[in-house]
C-alpha cells in the first residue's frame, strides 16, 4: 500500500494519498504500534551484514497438527488463496518418521531426518549418555533438556543465518531456546502457549519494523490450536473445525500485515504432521513380552544386552497385527530410522491408529483411555499423517503445484531464498533443492551463494 503514494506532486495531493492509504489499511494501520511487551530474550550478535541487508525476508509459520486436507475440507480461504498466489502441495507434505511434533520441527529447520538431528521422539532415552553418566532422558516437558544444545545435531536455519551475518528471530519453534551449532537466534522467547496469538502477529511485524541493521530476515512463529483440538476431540470434531478457521484467519491477518510493511517477504506456512482418530484401547507391549532387563519410554524399548533385545524381538514379532516389530538395524530404510540408538531396539511400529505403550501405569496410578486424536504413525501407511505446505512471496512462482515431498527439502529451498549457503559440517543436509526449485521465480543452483560474514 505504502509504495502507491505518489512521491511527487503538491503537498496537498500527497497528504490526500497518505490519508487514503491509512483509511484503506483499516486495522493494519495500527502496525506502527508496538505489541505489548513480550519476554523476548536476546543473543549477543552483531548487526546484519551488508549482504544480509540486501536479502529478502522469510517468515516461516507452523500450524501444529494441520492435516494436509484440512484447508480444502474446511474451506480455509486464506490458506487456499496463499497457495493460489504462490506454491501449494495439494496432496500434502510428508513428515519424517515418527510424525511427532519435535522430531518434525527439527527436520523442518535442519533439513535432517530425526536419526540425524537426534530428536527421535517427543520423549526418549539415550543409552550413550547413560554410559557417559550424563542426563539421559529427553522430554519436551523438561526445560533443562529442551534448552541443552548437546541433545541436537545439525545446523538450524537460524544458526546458519546467524553464522553468515543475518539476524533471525523465533517465536516458539522447537529447538530455538538451545544453543545449536554455536548459535541462538538474535531474538527468541521461552515457550509459553498462553501468549495471545494476536500479540505473536504484532511481534512479527514489530521485528520487521526494526532498523535495517537489526531487522531479522528469517522469522519463525508457531500456533498449536489445531493440534490441541485434534488431540482432545478428534480430527472431525466441531472444535477442530473451529480451530482450523481460527488459524486460517490468523494467516490472513499476517499476510495483510506483511504486505503493509512494504518489504519483500516470502510467507511460508507449513505443519509438522496430520491427525487421525485413535482406534481401540491401549496396546501394552508388556502383555506380549517379558520386558525385564529393559528401560522404557512411552512405546520405546531399550534393552541392556543383545540377548535381551533379541529375546523381546522374538516374543513380539508375531504377537499382534496391530504393530510390526524390527531390530533397529532392520527398520525399513525409507523411514530413515535405523541408525540411532535413541530409537530403542527393538522398534515397534503401529500398523494403524493404535495407542501403543511399553508398560501400563505403575503403583496404582490412574490408567486413562487413549486420547481421541493422535499422530506419530508412518505417513507412507497412513495418509492422514501428511502435513500442509503453502507459500507465496516475491521469490515464489504463482500457481506452483508440487507433488508430496519430504519436509527435509524445505531447508535448502528457504536457504536459497535467503541467499545462504548450505552447511557441510557437522552433517550435510538430507534435503535437496531440486525438489522445490521449480517453485522459485528464478532458477538457482543447488548450492546457494555465500553471503558476507557477520560484522561485529
Amino acid at each position: 500500500m505504502w509504495n502507491t503514494i505518489p512521491r511527487r506532486g503538491s503537498f496537498r495531493t500527497r497528504v490526500f494519498w497518505l490519508l487514503l492509504a491509512l483509511f484503506a489499511a483499516g486495522p493494519a494501520a495500527s502496525l506502527a504500534q508496538p505489541p505489548a511487551q513480550l519476554p523476548i530474550l536476546h543473543s549477543e550478535h552483531g548487526p546484519n551484514s551488508a549482504a544480509a541487508q540486501r536479502a529478502h525476508y522469510v517468515v516461516l509459520v507452523s500450524l501444529d497438527g494441520f492435516r494436509w486436507d484440512y484447508a480444502v475440507r474446511d474451506h480455509a480461504t486464506h490458506l487456499l488463496q496463499l497457495g493460489r498466489e504462490g506454491a501449494w502441495a495439494p496432496d500434502g507434505m510428508l513428515p519424517s518418521y515418527p510424525s511427532l511434533t519435535f522430531p518434525n520441527h527439527l527436520s523442518l529447520i535442519t533439513g535432517l531426518y530425526p536419526e540425524h538431528h537426534g530428536i527421535l521422539a517427543n520423549s526418549f532415552l539415550d543409552p550413550a549418555r547413560t554410559a557417559a553418566g550424563k542426563p539421559d532422558r529427553y522430554s519436551i516437558r523438561d526445560a533443562a533438556a529442551v534448552t541443552d544444545g548437546s541433545w541436537y545435531s545439525g545446523v538450524p536455519l537460524w544458526s546458519q543465518a546467524e553464522a553468515q551475518g543475518m539476524r533471525t528471530a523465533c517465536l516458539f519453534w522447537p529447538g530455538s531456546e538451545a544453543e545449536i551449532a554455536g548459535q541462538r537466534p538474535s531474538e527468541y522467547l521461552r515457550f509459553d502457549d498462553h501468549i495471545d496469538e494476536n500479540l505473536r502477529l504484532k511481534q512479527v511485524v514489530a521485528w520487521l519494523q526494526e532498523p535495517a541493521a537489526t531487522r531479522p530476515h528469517f522469522i519463525t512463529v508457531y500456533f498449536s490450536d489445531v493440534d490441541h483440538a485434534g488431540h482432545a476431540f478428534g480430527p472431525d470434531a466441531p472444535q477442530t473445525h473451529a480451530a482450523i478457521q481460527h488459524v486460517d484467519a490468523l494467516v490472513g491477518q499476517l499476510q495483510q500485515d506483511l504486505q503493509q510493511t512494504g518489504l519483500p517477504v516470502d510467507l511460508v506456512v507449513v505443519s509438522d504432521h496430520g491427525m487421525i482418530a485413535t482406534e481401540g484401547p491401549w496396546i501394552t507391549l508388556s502383555d506380549y513380552a517379558d520386558l525385564s532387563g529393559f528401560a522404557t519410554d512411552g512405546p520405546l524399548l531399550y534393552g541392556r544386552t543383545e540377548a535381551d533385545r533379541q529375546r523381546v524381538y522374538d516374543q513380539l514379532k508375531h504377537a499382534s497385527d496391530k504393530f510390526q516389530v524390527y531390530r533397529l538395524r532392520d527398520v525399513p530404510p525409507e523411514l530413515h530410522y535405523n541408525r540411532n540408538q535413541r530409537a530403542g531396539d527393538p522398534v515397534v511400529i503401529p500398523t494403524g491408529p493404535y495407542a501403543i505403550r511399553a508398560v501400563a501405569p505403575a503403583n496404582g496410578r490412574p490408567d486413562h483411555a487413549p486420547i481421541p486424536g493422535s499422530h506419530g504413525y508412518n505417513p507412507r501407511w497412513m495418509p492422514q499423517m501428511k502435513a500442509s505446505f503453502f507459500a507465496a512471496g516475491p521469490d515464489i512462482r504463482p500457481g506452483s503445484r508440487v507433488a508430496p515431498f519430504e519436509n527435509v527439502n524445505l531447508y535448502p529451498w528457504i536457504a536459497t531464498m535467503l541467499g545462504l549457503h548450505l552447511p557441510t559440517s557437522p552433517l550435510p543436509v538430507d534435503g535437496k533443492l531440486s525438489i522445490l526449485s521449480g517453485t522459485l521465480r528464478q532458477q538457482h543452483s543447488t548450492q546457494p551463494s555465500h553471503p558476507e560474514g557477520k560484522t561485529q
